[in-house]
């Protein structure tokens, strides 16, 4: 197959690549991100080339701008936690994108490289990967819901013990 267009996760506009004939016969073909490669097609591939290679510089300079943008946002979101501070539910990358997009930003939910949903409060780090590859890292304060009404920005967990000290469970 000669690749007409991107298509993420199987190659660039100008690649020959191989497939699942059912990914091809229901997906490439129809959308018309791919063709048969055949000899007529492959003489085609050095000017999909030519076209991809002027694209990816367009793509680096705006990925370069949307990450500077992006690591000089904090984002902020506020989620409902029960009395000892553990959140209900997570944020997601999904949820990372909306508040990209209710900020201006067009980061889609691909671009985040999140492993798992998060599940604390607090700022987090959340690592990104642009158009053609370009890292970015923006701020995520999660803010417990019942908690900013009073001020208080974070959950404190209760101090530990210090060892040698006296506590209700030792008491003899």
């Amino acid at each position: 197959m000669l690749l007409l267009q991107d298509v993420e996760a199987l190659g660039q506009k100008g690649d020959v690549v191989s497939a699942k004939p059912g990914y091809v016969r229901n997906f490439l073909l129809p959308k018309g991100f791919a063709v048969v490669a055949s000899a007529n097609t492959l003489r085609k591939r050095e000017s999909l080339r030519e076209e991809r290679a002027k694209q990816a510089v367009v793509d680096r300079q705006e990925a370069d701008e949307l990450a500077k943008q992006v690591e000089s946002i904090i984002l902020e979101t506020r989620v409902k936690v029960d009395p000892e501070g553990h959140m209900y539910g997570s944020v997601s990358a999904f949820d990372i994108a909306q508040l990209f997009q209710q900020s201006g930003l067009p980061v889609e939910k691909r671009y985040i490289q999140m492993t798992r949903p998060i599940k604390e409060t607090g700022a987090h780090k959340i690592p990104m990967k642009l158009k053609e590859g370009v890292p970015a890292t923006c701020t995520l304060h999660i803010i417990p819901e019942g908690m900013a009404s009073l001020g208080i920005e974070t959950v404190v967990a209760p101090i530990p013990s210090v060892e040698g000290e006296s506590s209700p469970e030792k008491a003899e």
